[in-house]
């Protein structure tokens, strides 16, 4: 009772004085705070509902976008190793200029025990390849191939310690023999009168495998041992064998001369072309 007493006379003053009493302000605060928040509780609900209907839509058109991107991203990839083939694909091109009868060769192998230093590409004796080819990029001397099965051939490289080629040091003609020591190339036998210098071009000697004047590579050391019969270099190979992919086969010399013997792991010690008698030296 005295509530009501209270809330009437509240009441009675705020119309005697022409305004809304405190009670009807809060009344309707509260009222406008309860409206509102059903109103967005109801919005949420819509919402929610309506989210809800639109999911399966919505899941199957994220699973075709990361297909679409799945796609993309493939399709991207093919491109750009057609792109960085290019030159690899061009390099070769112009080496089968130079080289009209040559076979050209993808790698598809490497010693995976890394115990000789060999390479296997996808040419045979259908295409054919022979035992003693010389093999080559348009970087220089690759190998020698060594083995031959109908669709594909093993070539050992010019690194492996059983290869030996002809060698003439392009600066004075010098000549030596090529062996190889794993990672790089030896040129052993040069006459000590030779006046090497490091940067020195070395290139092949005439044999059966390669003709004169192709890359092996260039001279990084210099072994002058006083007293010694001959002095030998240390060649950096022209060829980057860790990222060889395409190569040319060269028909040997033998294939074209038949009755000069079978083909191995040494080339024929042949004088190279050009070098005058007294730059000569070897066993």
């Amino acid at each position: 009772m005295i509530v009501t007493a209270v809330v009437g006379l509240v009441q009675l003053d705020a119309a005697k004085a022409g305004k809304p009493s405190v009670i009807a302000i809060s009344v309707g605060t509260a009222s406008l705070l309860f409206q509102t928040a059903v109103a967005a509780t109801l919005g949420a609900l819509g919402s929610a509902g309506s989210d809800l209907v639109e999911l399966p839509r919505l899941a199957a058109q994220n699973a075709t976008l990361r297909e679409r991107n799945r796609t993309l991203l493939a399709e991207n990839l093919r491109l750009h190793e057609v792109l960085a083939s290019v030159p690899e694909a061009r390099a070769i091109e112009r080496e089968l200029d130079r080289e009209p009868g040559g076979i050209a060769a993808t790698v598809v192998g490497y010693d995976p025990e890394n115990v000789f230093r060999q390479i296997t590409i996808d040419r045979g004796s259908e295409a054919g390849v022979r035992g003693g080819d010389g093999v080559v990029s348009e970087d220089g001397v690759v190998g020698r191939v060594v083995a031959v099965l109908p669709f594909e051939s093993t070539v050992l490289l010019v690194t492996d310690f059983a290869s030996k080629v002809p060698a003439v040091v392009q600066q004075g003609r010098w000549w030596a023999i090529a062996t190889g020591t794993s990672g790089r190339v030896k040129l052993q036998y040069v006459s000590q009168d030779a006046k090497l210098r490091i940067g020195d071009a070395v290139v092949t000697g005439r044999g059966r495998s390669f003709p004169a004047g192709l890359r092996i590579g260039t001279i990084a050391r210099i072994d002058h041992p006083e007293g010694a019969l001959y002095q030998s270099a240390v060649v950096e190979p022209a060829v980057p064998f860790g990222r060889l992919a395409h190569v040319v086969v060269l028909p040997s010399r033998e294939a074209a001369e038949p009755g000069a013997g079978s083909g191995s792991t040494s080339d024929a010690l042949d004088v190279p072309d050009g070098s005058p008698a007294e730059t000569r030296s070897g066993p």
